[in-house]
């Protein structure tokens, strides 16, 4: 039985969950997720709990936010004149953004005056701490 490791090819179900036990995203009511070691669609420290793990191989484990999607920073939250929005925006509305290269930045609509809007454009795990579930379906070697 081949164990993940930097050359895997893997197809897993995985539930990630707040602290306060409320299910952020779960595929284990869908078909397994897939990827590749390293590939850049999770994150490092993810991965890393996976190395050793086979098919059938089913755990939990809780990352701090340093170790998911960082702390909330206070500086990435901007205020915006209004007059910049050309929408109808709410609360909690995610809006994208262009940053200096060009890149999409999602930002999310926190307060709303008749003149500013506040954004935040922290990701919005950062600050959390995560308990993930995960099962392993599959494991090969990529080609």
């Amino acid at each position: 039985m081949i164990a993940i490791n930097e050359n895997s090819k893997v197809q897993l179900y995985f539930e990630l969950a707040l602290e306060s036990g409320d299910i952020v995203d779960s595929n284990f009511d869908k078909s397994p997720a897939e990827f590749r070691f390293g590939d850049g669609n999770l994150l490092p420290s993810f991965e890393e709990v996976l190395l050793g793990l086979s098919v059938g191989d089913e755990r939990k484990f809780t990352m701090l936010p340093e170790k998911a999607f960082g702390q909330h920073n206070p500086s990435n939250v901007q205020t915006i004149n209004r007059s910049q929005f050309a929408i109808d925006i709410e609360l909690g509305t995610i809006v994208s953004f262009a940053d200096a290269n060009n890149n999409e930045l999602p930002g999310v609509i926190k307060e709303i005056s008749e003149e500013k809007v506040s954004v935040d454009f922290n990701h919005p795990l950062a600050g959390h701490t995560l308990s993930y579930r995960v099962r392993i379906v599959s494991v090969e070697e990529a080609v």
